[in-house]
């Protein structure tokens, strides 16, 4: 019977891009174990045992295979059900553990042995080992090799012929990122094989005109694939001419990607010929799967799981299919007959409805794509993998993303942040309104508000815009125009009206345009072209919006040959709202007669409003790009030991009854009975170097004298209550009380006022400030997260709230706390004050906001704290008010721990 914890199994993408299973041994692995050493070289069991040891006894078996999975813990790798490879560690002291490894000779040298000792790492970590000891031979260099980059803090010593390395197994910064490096190239490697496959078989190809197998096999030979198709049909000897085979298993010659058009009952045989035809990758184009409810969703888990189980990653099911325009493939693997020519543009779709709509008008723009996916169901490849890729791919400078739902939110910023610093990334994703993951696909609610979602791509340097149009709108931009340097935009043009327009929207976008060169309604192309070469040449011009309606005798496309002209000469982005004629001149066509990219193509719009737009997306672009990448400073006061201690004795108190707390926005659902105590609170907080401010409960007046005598004074009364701020406008707190006479009078009044409804405390009193309001917690699909707000009724009722993901920069607590509307009130100076010594100093709450986000990041336990208020004043940020929920931590955290795919139910 299974005793290990779930997360322990997990599927991973190798060196070369195939995949593997991991799991746990157990008892029943022993004949997979037998095998699997008898096929062993002398030199691989040599380096091993470091004696010949040809055949297991079954007494090795029985110990080798019976582990009790806390002081003895293996795992083993499997591809298409054989046994590859092993690693196990063997407990020698509390901390201390002895780690070995062995890998199948015909696999070693993609990757296994690396990717084990990640998990085998983290299984010992939760076991608590601190250190793993591996003793190898010194002829054993591939061994050595791997254990020294895996980046881990190590030791080497020499005895009696053995290297022993000792690893700290605490994560670093290098540990980190050499897993996420591995991971990169692993996963990119395993697109490129779908990508760039040199034979491709459709299964299910059909004799009948106009169905799915069909089109799958016209689409690929009229797209001048550069390789052999191998129609896939029961009966026909050929399918549109071309020679047909029985199964995939009968085609003579290897094949590399194969395209399913069956029926989705059918599936599953297919893909067991395919893992043993040794296919590398599959489309699956055959719906019936995760869109059709629980019965498609098992039939598309056991298609992932047999696929990955056999080295194979797959596009769909239920999806348009995959294209690659590079002339060495031209691959059109889809159900669309017409593809864009080859361009700069990598594009992912989840919907394959939309796809073929989306192709068109790719097309129709006069864009090019570089490699194009649609997922479809995403059981398998989704966006986050694209992104591995394209981070690589020298042929695609942008990358577009139709997204309906997000698989690992977390991971996907963190990928699209580094893609970003290089290339742009434009993302259009709908359903922004729903909180549930569409039919079909994997889970990945965001449970954010739609603005939030924004803000928090906003800080990886995602492009997100509304709809698909936008999305062209500002690829014509990024694909064909170099960024601008900055907001300041000069404008252009024959119209008085047009340019006016262009001015107000820049304006409305943040942008900060000249006044308008307006060259008169009977401008001739050398007047435009003065006038483009003077503001060009001009320092405080950065972009160039032209606006061009012709005369009454219209003057063809001279006009466009000049902007053309000028903006291959230009560092400056140019972009036009080009009326002379129907339809878009071809002097202005980003794509040549031959397909080739034409550089410094002059973006055409229809409206000046769409130009302005993308320009004002480029330009936002280019300020986030060439920003300081923020630094997280070294805090002082922290102590993770006294955090842990104080976590593990309010878990203890409250018996494991913490949960999830819904805290996104307004719809904020507290059950207090779950909240930590406030002591317990405050001394987490303070572990971290967060000082709040303690407050008294109370029950009568003369309790409230009490209270504050020991407080001192002056102090406030205030009603404790979630919420209250909303239901009660500021009469739930009586402040700047001097007396014991003012004290008794603010009790009786608020104790009238909300009888039982509210607890009553007394607190000390802070000098006068902006009101703020924290929070922050480990949201389900981004994991840490920080919001922060003002505390007043107006911005509750608006919800004018800002998100960035935790750990924070110094640039990113900056940016949190300008991204409210409501921002300028820090900024100036408070009612009543009359010199700069008394503006509020919103430094102090820019450390606040990354010590809480610290806290937050470390420890997952924490489910949610909320600081309300947060009073900045002169002196710092005060917290008055704390509040906080504890929880059992989650088994994996989003895109924690070492290097898996998505999972399905094993």
């Amino acid at each position: 019977m299974q005793s290990y914890p779930n997360h322990w199994e997990a599927d991973v993408v190798l060196t070369d891009g195939g995949t593997a299973h991991l799991r746990p041994i157990t008892p029943d692995d022993a004949d997979l174990l037998r095998e699997f050493h008898s096929r062993l070289s002398p030199e691989t069991i040599y380096y091993r045992f470091f004696a010949p040891y040809p055949k297991l006894s079954d007494r090795d078996v029985t110990r080798f295979t019976s582990v009790d999975y806390e002081d003895r813990v293996a795992l083993v790798a499997t591809i298409s059900d054989s046994l590859v490879a092993v690693v196990r560690y063997d407990k020698v002291a509390p901390e201390e553990a002895e780690v070995a490894f062995v890998v199948e000779d015909g696999h070693q040298g993609r990757g296994l042995a690396s990717v084990l000792l990640e998990h085998i790492g983290a299984a010992a970590r939760e076991r608590g080992v601190r250190r793993f000891i591996a003793d190898v031979l010194p002829e054993n260099r591939r061994m050595i090799n791997v254990f020294r980059e895996a980046g881990y803090t190590a030791q080497q010593t020499f005895d009696e012929g053995v290297i022993r390395l000792t690893l700290d197994l605490q994560p670093t910064d290098d540990s980190t990122e050499v897993m996420r490096a591995r991971e990169q190239r692993a996963e990119s490697r395993s697109i490129a094989r779908l990508l760039f496959p040199r034979s491709v078989a459709v299964i299910g190809a059909s004799r009948t005109a106009h169905t799915i197998g069909q089109t799958a096999l016209r689409n690929l030979l009229t797209g001048e694939f550069q390789g052999p198709v191998y129609p896939v049909h029961p009966e026909a000897k050929a399918v549109v001419g071309v020679r047909a085979y029985p199964s995939v298993l009968d085609i003579p010659d290897e094949v590399d990607l194969a395209v399913v058009a069956v029926r989705a009952e059918a599936v599953a045989e297919v893909v067991d010929q395919c893992a043993e035809k040794g296919v590398h990758g599959l489309v699956v184009v055959s719906s019936g799967f995760g869109e059709i409810g629980p019965e498609g969703r098992a039939r598309q888990d056991e298609l992932v799981r047999t696929a990955r189980a056999a080295g194979m990653r797959v596009v769909g099911p239920n999806c348009l299919g995959i294209a690659n325009s590079d002339p060495a493939v031209s691959l059109n693997a889809t159900l669309s007959p017409d593809l864009p020519p080859h361009g700069p543009i990598g594009f992912f779709s989840q919907s394959g409805a939309l796809g073929r709509a989306i192709l068109q008008r790719v097309a129709e723009r006069g864009m090019g794509l570089s490699t194009f996916v649609s997922a479809g169901n995403r059981a398998d490849v989704s966006g986050n993998d694209l992104v591995q890729y394209w981070q690589e791919d020298p042929a695609t400078e942008v990358v577009l993303q139709y997204l309906e739902s997000l698989g690992n939110p977390r991971k996907f910023v963190r990928l699209a942040r580094r893609l970003a610093k290089q290339k742009p990334v434009v993302a259009v994703r709908s359903g922004g309104s729903a909180q549930t993951t569409p039919t079909g696909h994997a889970a990945g609610g965001l449970a954010l508000p739609d603005y939030a979602v924004t803000s928090l791509f906003q800080q990886a340097g995602v492009v997100r815009v509304d709809d698909i149009t936008q999305m062209f709108d500002a690829a014509q931009v990024f694909a064909y125009q170099p960024l601008p340097d900055g907001p300041r935009v000069g404008v252009i043009g024959n119209s008085d009206s047009l340019e006016l327009l262009v001015k107000d929207a820049a304006v409305r976008q943040g942008l900060k345009p000249h006044e308008p060169v307006n060259l008169g309604p009977q401008a001739t192309a050398e007047d435009f072209d003065r006038a483009l070469e003077a503001m060009l040449a001009a320092e405080d011009v950065h972009s160039v919006v032209v606006v061009f309606v012709p005369a009454l005798q219209p003057i063809g496309d001279d006009v466009a040959r000049v902007l053309r002209a000028r903006a291959k000469d230009s560092g400056k982005p140019i972009v036009t709202t080009y009326l002379a004629r129907q339809g878009l001149p071809e002097v202005l066509r980003q794509v040549g007669a031959n397909g080739e990219t034409l550089r410094g193509s002059v973006p055409s719009y229809p409206a000046p409003e769409d130009a302005v737009r993308a320009l004002a997306h480029a330009t936002r672009y280019a300020q986030w790009r060439n920003r300081k990448p923020g630094r997280h400073p070294e805090l002082p006061d922290i102590d993770r030991a006294r955090a842990r201690s104080t976590i593990s004795r309010a878990l203890a108190k409250s018996q494991g009854s913490g949960q999830d707390i819904a805290w996104f926005g307004g719809e904020r659902r507290y059950d207090e009975e779950t909240a930590v105590s406030s002591e317990d609170a405050r001394d987490l907080l303070a572990s971290y170097g967060i000082a709040a401010y303690p407050d008294l409960p109370v029950s009568s007046a003369d309790e409230a004298v009490v209270a504050a005598g020991e407080l001192g004074y002056p102090v406030v009364v205030k009603a404790d209550a979630p919420d209250l701020r909303v239901r009660a406008g500021g009469t739930f707190v009586r402040a700047d009380l001097r007396t014991p006479e003012d004290v008794r009078s603010a009790y009786l009044s608020l104790h009238d006022r909300f009888g039982a409804e509210a607890e009553l405390v007394v607190q000390r009193m802070a000098a006068p400030g902006v009101p703020t309001v924290v929070r922050a917690g480990d949201n389900q699909s981004f994991g840490s997260v920080v919001s922060f707000g003002l505390a007043d009724v107006t911005a509750e009722l608006l919800d004018d709230r800002a998100f960035r993901l935790a750990p924070l920069t110094d640039m990113d607590a900056a940016d949190l706390i300008h991204a409210v509307r409501a921002a300028p009130l820090l900024f100036g100076l408070p009612a009543g004050a009359t010199s700069l010594a008394e503006q509020p100093n919103v430094e102090a709450l820019e450390e606040l906001l990354i010590r809480v986000s610290r806290l937050v990041e470390a420890f997952p336990e924490i489910g949610y704290v909320d600081l309300d208020p947060v009073l900045v004043n002169a002196t710092g940020a005060h917290v008055l008010g704390a509040r906080m929920w504890l929880r059992e931590a989650p088994e994996v955290r989003p895109d924690a721990g070492p290097r898996r795919l998505r999972g399905v139910t094993f």
